[in-house]
């Protein structure tokens, strides 16, 4: 068994119903990349990433983000030690393996910007010193996505940070009624214990830019990230930049991980291609809903192609 399903399995003694975005998770920790979640309170996104944490032994940190929170409350600021008589620097809770950034859009723009340089550079700068994160670093950011009182939209620049974003499974009757057996005595996170590490973590990344990509299939991957900056259905697009192919290629060598493969197939591509462009679609579509549905209608009407996908 390899890491990522060792992972799931530990996950799973914790969360019912949710395979896919354990799936898509894992695979942003393979790929080294960020998620965000969308979805109401009390869905279980929080229980979901500390048992991510507690699963890979990774320090975890929490910040809820809220209309008065200040950058130096997430970077860390520098404060005078009179017992030592120097300034000093107080790390911030973004000096973590694994982040969760709890509603991400009720902070500033100002505040939420503080993430940027650290999701998007593996560092963090207060007074004019930089400092690099722990390594593996993970950021999952929730957002709610029915209030907006009070909030504020996530620009296009910290968007596209996120390699996905997902909402969390509604669960089913049955599932439900497991969620309560499985509660109702005991709590099982916190008996939940590691089955691996950071230095697995950081090879796994490693493994996961070896993952084999058909010529096809790389292809294939252009010819979506064409489709997107092309004008169809009525709609005016600019498309999804070279960043969006890359962080779509990644995520689907790490899916691939996630199924237990070397190489990649079509259907990690498909399974990826929402979570992975839906939210970084640059066109005349203002809501995630209609950016999702056009990413679908592309999946349908691009050709895919047939091969045998393993290493020749």
């Amino acid at each position: 068994m390899n890491i990522l399903s060792q992972i799931k399995d530990n996950i799973n003694k914790v969360m019912i119903g949710q395979d896919r975005v354990i799936n898509l998770l894992l695979a942003s920790i393979a790929a080294g990349g960020h998620v965000l979640l969308e979805d109401l309170p009390g869905t279980g996104k929080t229980v979901l990433a500390k048992s991510l944490a507690r699963s890979m032994d990774l320090s975890f940190s929490r910040i809820q983000f809220t209309p008065d929170l200040l950058p130096s409350d997430v970077t860390g600021l520098n404060y005078f030690d009179q017992k030592e008589q120097r300034f000093v620097f107080r790390e911030g809770p973004v000096f973590a393996n694994l982040l969760l950034a709890d509603e991400i859009n009720r902070a500033t723009p100002r505040t939420q910007s503080a993430l940027l340089e650290c999701m998007g550079e593996g560092q963090a700068t207060t007074d004019g010193e930089t400092r690099n994160m722990k390594k593996p670093f993970f950021v999952i950011a929730t957002q709610n996505p029915v209030e907006t009182l009070g909030c504020y939209p996530l620009p296009e620049a910290q968007l596209d940070r996120f390699l996905m974003k997902s909402t969390m499974e509604p669960l089913s009757q049955a599932e439900e009624k497991a969620l309560i057996d499985r509660f109702i005595e005991e709590e099982p996170l916190h008996s939940l214990t590691p089955v691996t590490n950071a230095d697995q973590i950081l090879a796994l990344q490693e493994e996961c830019r070896r993952v084999f990509v058909h010529e096809d299939l790389r292809s294939y991957i252009t010819a979506l990230m064409q489709a997107t900056r092309s004008v169809s259905h009525g709609h005016t697009a600019e498309g999804i930049s070279p960043r969006g192919t890359l962080a779509l290629l990644r995520a689907s060598q790490a899916y691939a991980l996630t199924e237990g493969r070397a190489y990649v197939v079509p259907e990690d591509i498909r399974e990826v291609s929402v979570p992975v462009l839906a939210h970084r679609l640059v066109s005349g579509d203002h809501t995630y809903e209609a950016r999702r549905d056009r990413i679908k209608r592309l999946l349908g009407t691009t050709p895919v192609p047939t091969e045998d996908w393993s290493r020749p």
